[in-house]
């Protein structure tokens, strides 16, 4: 038996257990989406009959909207907190610890949490706002359409924001000291350590975190289902809400196993397309 072979045989049992895990579900979800119930082929009937759905585009919108708004913040408020726990205060590693706290809290105790928050005549952000007299009537932070998805949003950066902070927290501390105190020697300011080494130098971390947080808020649904089931009027239906509802509250699996696969090939076009333009912007590692 060969060298090479020897290799394929150690890594068998690994490949095995990815095929189980990974390639059956896909394979057997890319069955159940060209047939029907009684497992008859059907062809493309199924994403035919999904594409005409009116909330397919509405929740594919609501999608876009839900992720790109959270990691456009998660990334900012992550990032600026690394910078601020970067630096020497007195009691830092309290604040560090209690800054992870969002991150420890599981979702659904979060998102139950803030349902109670932002309730209309039970929750104390209303009670806080009208008892100093900043609004006159309570607010329907999770009833109105044009205030409950920013309300979600904001919940989902609060929830993900520590993990920004961790990761870049940890990039910030492997700068080499020698890089600040050139700088302060040509007279740099703190800003402009942040715009010139510390940015910079994080810049890998923030790539990797950013893709991450693509991936999991393409595929979260725990924040949203849990406050609004994707109401009030659809306003917050995202696709893996939809595909949801289809599959267990319709009871159509099929049609559900073909709205997972475009939403598959979409969520994988959206990662591809982010990496083509990391590989063609400028200073970026190779």
């Amino acid at each position: 038996m060969s060298r090479q072979s020897t290799g394929y045989w150690f890594i068998l049992p690994a490949l095995v257990v990815l095929a189980m895990l990974i390639a059956y579900p896909v394979a057997y979800t890319g069955l159940l989406s060209v047939t029907d119930s009684q497992s008859n082929f059907v062809g493309v009937k199924n994403f035919a009959t999904v594409l005409r759905s009116r909330t397919t585009p509405q929740a594919f919108w609501n999608t876009l909207y839900w992720v790109g708004g959270s990691i456009v913040f998660q990334v900012l408020l992550g990032t600026a907190t690394a910078i601020l726990l970067n630096q020497r205060f007195p009691g830092r590693s309290v604040v560090r610890s209690i800054a992870l706290i969002p991150w420890v809290i599981p979702s659904i105790v979060a998102a139950t949490t803030f349902a109670w928050m932002f309730h209309t005549e039970f929750g104390i952000i209303n009670y806080m706002m009208t008892a100093p007299g900043l609004i006159e009537h309570p607010i329907g932070w999770l009833t109105n359409r044009d205030t409950v998805m920013p309300v979600l949003i904001a919940i989902n950066v609060w929830k993900l924001f520590p993990f920004v902070a961790v990761m870049v927290l940890a990039g910030l501390q492997s700068i080499p000291k020698e890089l600040y105190e050139a700088a302060r020697v040509d007279g740099a300011n703190f800003w402009e350590e942040v715009r010139h080494i510390m940015l910079p130098q994080v810049r890998p971390v923030l790539v990797a975190v950013t893709l991450l947080l693509v991936i999991w808020g393409l595929n979260s649904i725990t924040i949203i289902y849990a406050i609004t089931r994707g109401g009030p009027a659809n306003s917050t239906l995202i696709t893996p809400i939809q595909i949801f509802r289809i599959a267990f509250e319709n009871v159509q699996f099929n049609q559900a196993a073909a709205l997972s696969g475009m939403f598959f090939a979409v969520a994988i076009l959206i990662v591809f397309f982010y990496i083509k333009a990391l590989a063609a912007a400028p200073g970026e590692a190779r």
